[in-house]
């Protein structure tokens, strides 16, 4: 017998992370990025889109998140101020997932030549349903160089109904020429603050139990990320039965209490190694996260010394009495020596299984510094530095004897220092290939020049941070309809940008964009160009004489046919030429 049984419409679906549940389905429900969602809905308003796309930023920040509502807005007939309606047949398909004409691909597992050709070829296809067809890429920086290779020319020149939007955690690992293809825009780490009102919001709506110090726990422990905020928040609420209280946050992140740091690091200060010892032990034992306690130890030290040196920019409820009075007893010096010593050995705990290990030798080290004006001056230290002083005396004058004889000598040291560094300054700097700049020089204009120093600050847009930071003191200094010359401020920026061919293919497809054409770039230094353009007017004066009589000559005999013409118009008698 067979037994068929049916699932009732509405019945009760399995419970639903948070993150999921929450997921922004407007750009203004989007926590933190408020520069991006403004640009993107002026955009999506003004009918101002652009065909391809770069989302970057870490991990839990909203860039599937907008992505997704950029594809709604996009399509969405119903569009107000560039936010969807999310009531449309379009926009729910997508909320769904179910919409044919959006695309979600993981370049982690989708990352071959052949996956993405396909999406070349069927890029061309028109959209079933909606007016655009969006891919949506996440972690593209997965994806090999040949499958970006296949994935470049579509950009470059897609279908007008089709939309990009790549995302990624890792922009550095981008090539440069897929780069300038879209409009890049960085997410940022969300704030603490934006992170701990939207999981009170969240609580709030849901009519659950929260105390305030167990979201501010679980807001630093996210890092500025929305996403680990509500997984971590989803763990605690799990843990308390529905309700989050500071206890359970502190064992589901890991974190110390207050007390029980503020505990250890009277022990710290007093230089009770051994009290402080027991204290790690204690901490250790209730099984806190090593990594997390250091987070913790570095951010009180950060506390202790902002108190000491700017106060007014620590928020009230962390000036606790515990912070006042440690931080009057401590020196700067000593605070500014702990956080050197906790921040390394945070880096060698990352790579080792024996955290315990280096959280002890971590407390010994923290218990030892001591501020060199806290310590006493002893009859027997200051006859030791009696002593030195003596020997400093004797050594400044046998340092005057030797002076007078180093002067007669310092005349024909000078000379040979200046030079040697003639010669290394000479060496450093970058040699000009005159085959690529005359031709420049001979067809530059002043209209050319003009127009490429008009667009040079959208060319600097097109290029990455790195590559802007390299050309930011660069100008154009000369300029045809095929060539510019580029002079660069700095001779080693100059000579490092000859041998960067990701920089100048940036350069070269950025500039082909903006002026339609290709160009011939040239390199060249700030102290270079006054004596190459001396250079090229001194080889070529007979040319450029020639060129001016030229001009004169054409200028001329313009001149007399106008006045022929007008001799036969009006008769010799009544035309009169004046020069000017």
């Amino acid at each position: 017998m067979r037994i068929v049984t049916f699932t009732k419409r509405g019945a009760k679906m399995g419970y639903q992370a948070l993150y999921r549940v929450w997921r922004p389905q407007r750009f203004e429900d989007l926590v933190g990025q408020q520069m991006i969602t403004q640009t993107l809905k002026n955009a999506i308003s003004t009918g101002q889109t652009s065909h391809a796309y770069l989302f970057t930023g870490p991990r839990g920040t909203g860039k599937t998140s907008a992505a997704k509502i950029f594809a709604k807005a996009l399509n969405c007939h119903h569009q107000q101020n560039g936010e969807p309606c999310n009531e449309c047949e379009i926009c729910r398909a997508i909320t769904e997932g179910r919409l044919n004409d959006v695309i979600e691909i993981d370049a982690a597992s989708n990352n071959s030549v052949d996956e993405v050709r396909d999406i070349r070829d069927k890029v061309k296809y028109a959209p079933t349903q909606a007016d655009y067809k969006v891919y949506i890429i996440d972690e593209v920086h997965m994806l090999s160089g040949g499958a970006f290779n296949a994935l470049l020319k579509t950009l470059e020149e897609p279908p007008e109904n089709v939309v990009f939007i790549l995302a990624t955690t890792e922009p550095h690992k981008i090539p440069a020429t897929i780069i300038s293809r879209t409009q890049r825009f960085d997410f940022r780490r969300i704030d603490m603050r934006d992170i701990y009102e939207r999981m009170e919001y969240i609580l709030k709506q849901k009519n659950l139990k929260y105390e305030e110090p167990a979201l501010k726990v679980i807001a630093k422990a996210a890092s500025g990320g929305m996403r680990d905020a509500l997984s971590i928040l989803d763990q605690v609420l799990s843990f308390g039965g529905g309700e989050a209280t500071l206890q359970n946050a502190l064992l589901v992140t890991g974190s110390v209490t207050q007390e029980k740091l503020k505990n250890y690091l009277q022990k710290i200060f007093a230089q009770q190694t051994a009290q402080a010892l027991d204290e790690l032990r204690l901490i250790l034992e209730e099984g806190k996260d090593a990594n997390r306690f250091i987070e913790d130890v570095i951010d009180y030290y950060r506390n202790l010394l902002i108190f000491k040196t700017a106060p007014e920019m620590l928020a009230k409820e962390e000036l606790s009495e515990d912070v006042k009075s440690l931080a009057e007893n401590a020196s700067t010096k000593v605070l500014y020596e702990a956080i050197d010593i906790l921040n390394q050995q945070q880096q060698n705990m990352r790579f080792s299984t024996h955290t315990d290990v280096y959280l002890e030798v971590l407390t010994i080290k923290l218990t030892q510094l001591k501020s060199l004006d806290s310590e006493p001056v002893t009859t027997e230290a200051g006859q030791t530095i009696k002593k030195l002083q003596e020997q400093l005396q004797s050594l400044q004058q046998q340092f005057e004897k030797f002076k007078s004889a180093a002067d007669s000598r310092k005349d024909e040291n000078t000379q040979n220092k200046i030079s040697t560094k003639n010669k290394v300054q000479h060496r450093n700097v970058p040699k000009v290939d005159l085959k690529k700049v005359y031709p420049v020089l001979t067809n530059a204009t002043r209209d050319s020049l003009v127009q490429l120093k008009s667009i040079w600050g959208d060319l600097m847009t097109m290029l990455s941070v790195t590559q802007r930071a390299m050309m930011n003191i660069t100008q154009p200094v000369a300029a045809s309809e095929s060539g510019v010359i580029v002079s660069f401020k700095y001779d080693f920026l100059c000579k490092k940008a000859m041998s960067d061919e990701e920089l100048i293919d940036a350069l070269n497809n950025g500039l082909e964009r903006l002026v339609g054409g290709k160009m011939t770039l040239v390199f060249i230094t700030q102290t270079q160009w006054p004596e190459m353009r001396k250079k090229y007017l001194v080889e070529h004066k007979d040319e450029l004489e020639n060129g001016k009589e030229e001009k004169k000559d054409a200028v001329r005999s313009q001149k007399d046919a106008v006045v022929t013409e007008a001799e036969k118009m009006f008769g010799k008698d009544v035309v009169e030429v004046k020069e000017d």
